[in-house]
């Protein structure tokens, strides 16, 4: 039987309030967030994590001082490898981030320590985009290379928008919020996915098209619970900057919704575990602009965490990598 190491990549996030500063530079040194050559994006990397710093903190300090995206991730890479195993596969699951610890040069060496006959590279970006996925992969073909650890077949799951597994756990989450915002009126669903500069998706970039499968599926799934009884629209988060961004922004929906006296209920749909997405943005800054605007209701759907379904789909999804499929 394979000795297989499942990677599982995140983004990451700051741990400590001291950690806020040089996470960003990590961030916009990636040539994937800033498209510049080497020398103006240090440059211009340490101008933004200097200037942003105080602004990312008092974000951080709302979630009680740093992300809690790795312990979330960690206790997601637990589930999955206790369904790995009980199925008889000789698994373990390792967690590396992308811009704060753990990297993978850390990540690396202990997988490197287990010596696996396979890797499985499981991004937990259910859609692909060159800023999150390639740039994970990337990084960990780089720093594997580099440390010249044995050559070792590697299986890449390059995203996932509609896995059934993954539908079925958003819908699960949903049901119950759906529920009560039917009491206030006919709800409107925020599907709601973190925001892009619209020029990585006029460079080819498929996160746009991807969100928008996944928003599909969730919704026509939903419909076969309730019925026509909700509206849904696809929307975007988290915009940064003077580029234009992606359409239509999750705030300014809320906006005119809640104008509206629509019931609201926000799912993230891009987001698989909490993190200040979630839980500042959506939780506290969104919902105090829904009920500012006149919102009846604002209920915002659980991220998937551990969920049993979406963890039994991935599984699924690193058995089918091994297998080829």
């Amino acid at each position: 039987m394979p000795r297989i190491a499942v990677v599982l990549l995140n983004l990451g996030g700051p741990d400590t309030l001291t950690a806020v500063k040089p996470f960003l530079f990590n961030m916009f040194s990636d040539w994937a967030i800033l498209r510049m050559p080497k020398v103006p994006r240090y440059i211009l990397a340490k101008l933004i994590s200097t200037l942003r710093n105080k602004k990312a903190k008092g974000i951080y300090a709302r979630m009680g001082g740093g992300s809690p995206l790795l312990q979330n991730t960690k206790t997601q890479a637990a589930a999955l490898e206790a369904v790995l195993k009980e199925s008889g596969m000789d698994a373990k699951v390792f967690v590396c981030m992308r811009y704060w610890h753990p990297m993978s040069a850390e990540v690396s060496a202990e997988v490197n320590a287990f010596a696996p006959d396979r890797i499985v590279l499981l991004p937990l970006y259910p859609q692909y985009s060159t800023t999150t996925t390639q740039s994970s992969f990337r990084d960990w073909h780089k720093t594997w290379a580099g440390a010249n650890y044995p050559v070792t077949t590697t299986h890449m799951i390059n995203s996932y928008q509609t896995d059934r597994s993954m539908i079925a756990s958003f819908v699960d989450l949903a049901i119950p919020l759906v529920r009560k915002a039917l009491g206030y009126g006919r709800p409107m669903l925020l599907l709601s996915a973190h925001g892009l500069p619209q020029s990585i998706i006029d460079a080819g970039d498929p996160y746009q098209v991807q969100v928008e499968q996944t928003a599909e599926a969730f919704a026509t799934e939903l419909k076969t619970q309730f019925g026509d009884v909700f509206d849904s629209i696809v929307c975007y988060q988290s915009r940064v900057g003077p580029k234009k961004w992606i359409d239509p922004a999750t705030d300014h929906v809320i906006e005119k919704m809640a104008a509206e006296k629509r019931p609201l209920v926000v799912v993230p749909i891009a987001f698989v575990s909490d993190h200040s997405e979630t839980l500042v943005e959506l939780d506290q800054d969104y919902h105090d602009l829904a009920r500012e605007h006149g919102a009846p209701y604002y209920g915002r759907v659980p991220s998937l965490a551990c969920h049993p379904l979406f963890i039994d789909g991935l599984a699924l999804k690193v058995y089918g990598a091994i297998q080829g499929v």
